[in-house]
């Protein structure tokens, strides 16, 4: 998570150089279309490389996004509960149950564990790489293909100068919803009919839709 205002001026001041100089290596030219594309993802991506289902009830989205969010802390914290508890922002016995609710394999989490940045990384390098995808054939395949060969070294270079810090349960329940109910807005027609269609309570939506 980050503040907008750090983000976007280390986005301006940092990223986009980045960009800029892998495109004069990689592909012997600056393209500002694609240097745009990628800068504002980045830019406007709060929860970098997070699930957010806007094609699943609300509740239902919810659900998977907080296992994500709960088997991310645990594998970049060693699987230590405790640790993931002051982190996230909640009592050991919620993370205990939310564990048992939406059915986290421990074990299976613990076989494999992650540095902080793993999943920022991971979302970066996609992003970047969804973005070259659009641009075949009208860059040379070669040429092309030398800058996605240097795109994992982009990417760590990248989330290396981002403010990313750790992310409370609160924080990221918020910037879900915000995600989720804008996404959700407009793929329909009116406030009742999007409640409906997510499974809320037109009046919980409204509730909603005012706190956030």
């Amino acid at each position: 998570m980050y503040a907008k205002e750090t983000l976007e001026r280390v986005v301006k001041e940092k990223v986009e150089p980045m960009i800029e100089e892998a495109m004069q290596k990689y592909l012997g030219i600056t393209i500002n279309e694609l240097e745009k594309d990628i800068t504002e993802k980045i830019g406007q991506e709060h929860l970098v490389g997070m699930v957010v289902r806007v094609d699943l009830p609300f509740k239902a989205a919810k659900k998977i996004f907080k296992k994500e969010f709960l088997e991310r802390a645990i594998q970049t914290h060693y699987g230590n509960v405790s640790e993931v508890a002051d982190i996230v922002g909640l009592d050991r016995r919620s993370i205990h149950r939310d564990i048992k609710s939406l059915r986290l394999d421990m074990r299976k989490l613990r076989e494999r564990f992650y540095k902080v940045g793993y999943f920022e990384k991971e979302a970066v390098d996609g992003m970047i790489r969804g973005t070259l995808d659009q641009y075949k054939g009208i860059i040379r395949a070669e040429k092309l293909e030398k800058m996605y060969s240097h795109v994992r070294e982009l990417s760590e270079n990248i989330v290396r100068v981002l403010p990313l810090s750790h992310l409370s349960w609160k924080e990221a329940e918020k910037e879900f919803e915000k995600v989720y109910l804008k996404a959700a807005l407009e793929l329909h027609q009116g406030l009742r009919e999007t409640a409906k269609r997510i499974g809320l309570r037109y009046e919980t939506l409204l509730r909603k839709m005012k706190r956030l």
